[in-house]
C-alpha cells in the first residue's frame, strides 16, 4: 500500500475582501463575487514567498510523522512562483526541515499543477521500492496583474503531503493524468505577470482537461461517482469547480468539504492540497477521495484515494496542535488595497 503517512496546509492570515479590490476599480463587488465565487482572498505577508509558504505545510506534516526526519528520501516542490529561476526551492525546503543530504530534490512547473505531478512522481518510486517517505509539496504566491480579472482569485497558501508505505492514512488507489497543448495562460520569461485567455480558460482548457482525466479514471477504476464519498477539483474560482461536478454526476454534498475558494481565493499549486488537507482534516475511515487538478498549459491529474483507520490519529495530532484546515480559514486579518499591493507587489 502506498498512500499518505501525513499532511499539512498553511494560509496566510492576511485576507482582502473582493468588495475592496472591486471598489478600488470602481467595479460592483456584488457582480464580481456573483460572477467567480470569491468574496474573500488569502494574502502573502511582506517577508512570506513560496519557500517560507512550503516549508510551514511540510513542518506540520513532519510534526505530526511518527519518524526521523532523515528517512525522507525525497522532496518535489511544485510551483509557478518559484522565487529563484535557478536555485531549487526543493533544497531550500529541505535543508530548513533539516532532512540532511542523502535526498533527491526537483522543483516542479506545470501552472497549477506542479505538486500533482509530484505525488505521482514520488509514488512510482515508493511502490518500485527505490526510497521509502517523499515530500510533494504545492506553494504560490499567485501573480496577478493591478486590475485584471486574475486579481479578484489569485492567492497564496501551500499543502504537503508525505507519502510512504508505513502507517498509511489514505492509500492512493489509482491515479492517471490527461494532457494537451492548450496555452490557455502563460507568462514568458522575464514577464512580471501571466497572461490568459479570457474566456478560453473555461470549455477547450479547465473543462476539456478535468473532465478527460476524471472519466479516464472512472473507466480505468471501474468506479461509479455515486459510491465517492467526496469529489475535489482545482478551483480557479468558485464557479468552475461546481460546474464540472456537476457535468460529471457529483451532487452538492460530496463537493462542499474540500471547496475553499470563495474563502481564500485560487491559491495555485496549493488549490487541491488545501482542499484535500480540509476534507481529510473531517473523513472517516473506509471512505473515498476523487480528486483532479488542473494546470493550464494544459493538464489534469485525477486520484483515487481511500481514507484508512490510521488518518484518526493524524486528525487528532492535528487538532491538538490547531493545524486544522479549519483554524487557518478562521486565523484572518482584513488589510485595504494599499496594504495588499505593498505585501503583494513588495512596495
Amino acid at each position: 500500500m502506498v498512500g499518505i503517512v501525513s499532511y499539512g496546509a498553511y494560509i496566510p492570515h492576511s485576507r482582502i475582501k473582493t468588495d475592496e479590490i472591486a471598489l478600488t476599480w470602481i467595479k460592483s463587488g456584488e457582480e464580481v463575487k456573483a460572477a467567480l465565487g470569491v468574496f474573500e482572498k488569502s494574502v502573502p505577508a511582506y517577508d512570506e514567498d513560496a519557500v517560507t509558504l512550503a516549508y510551514e505545510a511540510a513542518r506540520q506534516s513532519l510534526a505530526i510523522f511518527k519518524g526521523k526526519f532523515v528517512d525522507i528520501d525525497v522532496v518535489l516542490v511544485g510551483s509557478e512562483s518559484h522565487p529563484y529561476a535557478v536555485n531549487p526551492t526543493a533544497t531550500i525546503v529541505g535543508d530548513i526541515l533539516g532532512i540532511g543530504n542523502t535526498y533527491l530534490a526537483a522543483d516542479l512547473e506545470f501552472a497549477c499543477k506542479g505538486g500533482t505531478a509530484g505525488i505521482q512522481l514520488i509514488a512510482g518510486l515508493i511502490a518500485k521500492q527505490q526510497f521509502t517517505f517523499g515530500l510533494a509539496i504545492g506553494t504560490d504566491t499567485a501573480q496577478s496583474k493591478p486590475h485584471d480579472q486574475l486579481e479578484y482569485a489569485s492567492a497564496a497558501a501551500s499543502g504537503a503531503l508525505l507519502l510512504g508505505s508505513k502507517r498509511v492514512a489514505v492509500e492512493l488507489v489509482d491515479f492517471c493524468s490527461f494532457s494537451s497543448d492548450t496555452p490557455d495562460f502563460w507568462r514568458r520569461d522575464g514577464m512580471k505577470y501571466p497572461l490568459h485567455a479570457g474566456r478560453f480558460t473555461g470549455e477547450p482548457a479547465y473543462f476539456t482537461h478535468v473532465q478527460g482525466a476524471a472519466r479516464m479514471l472512472l473507466n480505468k477504476t471501474g468506479i461509479s461517482v455515486g459510491v465517492v464519498d467526496y469529489c475535489l477539483f482545482h478551483m480557479p474560482n468558485g464557479k468552475f469547480p461546481r460546474e464540472v461536478a456537476k457535468r460529471l454526476g457529483f451532487v452538492p454534498k460530496q463537493l462542499e468539504s474540500g471547496l475553499t475558494v470563495s474563502q481564500i481565493g485560487n491559491p495555485y499549486s496549493a488549490s487541491t492540497f488545501v482542499g484535500l488537507a480540509n476534507i481529510l482534516d473531517r473523513a472517516i475511515p473506509g471512505q473515498t477521495i476523487f480528486m483532479v487538478s488542473y494546470g493550464s498549459g494544459a493538464g489534469s491529474d485525477a486520484f483515487l484515494w481511500k481514507v484508512t483507520p490510521e488518518v484518526k490519529r493524524l486528525q487528532t495530532e492535528r487538532k491538538k496542535a490547531r493545524i486544522l484546515v479549519q483554524d487557518f480559514l478562521n486565523n484572518k486579518t482584513y488589510i485595504n488595497y494599499i496594504q495588499y499591493l505593498k505585501q503583494t507587489h513588495k512596495l
